[in-house]
């Protein structure tokens, strides 16, 4: 009795995608360059709460790293305020506008000219293949444009006529 050979099984493996190389395409991919923004834009005064924020929103990526699809959902995760005057602040939120005032900066001198920026630290999560989530070990920092701020003074004056 003669048995035919068995026939060998295709057997594919896939390879290993590693954190590193998941985090050497999150630092290839363009982030956005958030502009720092003042509320009074471009004066305000000494003494007086300058309320700052910037547009910085969550998006999606997604490369082809070993023939195999990686999708990074990356986010703004903290912004470095540098006020022009020394002083800096960290926060995890971008601020909001006006009334909000959830980031604010003082300046304690008149008559100066300072340059703000921020700086937003990007962080991320990937998916292998529709897989489960996982942390990207690294971020990518983005410096945004420096801006001027013109700090005033104003001094109160009486006008009108008494009754």
């Amino acid at each position: 009795m003669c048995t035919a050979p068995a026939k060998a099984q295709a057997i594919t493996h896939r390879p290993v995608i590693t954190a590193a190389m998941v985090l050497a395409a999150f630092r290839r991919i363009p982030v956005p360059k958030a502009t720092s923004i003042t509320q009074p834009a471009g004066k305000t005064l000494v003494n007086f709460d300058t309320i700052f924020h910037t547009r910085a929103d969550a998006f999606t990526r997604t490369v082809t790293l070993l023939g195999q699809r990686v999708r990074l959902d990356i986010k703004p995760s903290r912004f470095t305020w540098t006020y022009g005057d020394g002083s800096t602040a960290v926060t995890t939120t971008p601020g909001a506008a006006y009334p909000a005032k959830t980031i604010v900066h003082r300046y304690p001198h008149a008559h100066a000219t300072m340059t703000h920026h921020v700086t937003v630290q990007w962080s991320a999560t990937y998916s292998i293949n529709g897989s489960a989530p996982m942390d990207v070990p690294g971020t990518v920092t983005t410096d945004g444009p420096a801006t001027d701020l013109r700090v005033a003074e104003a001094i109160p004056a009486l006008s009108g006529h008494g009754h």
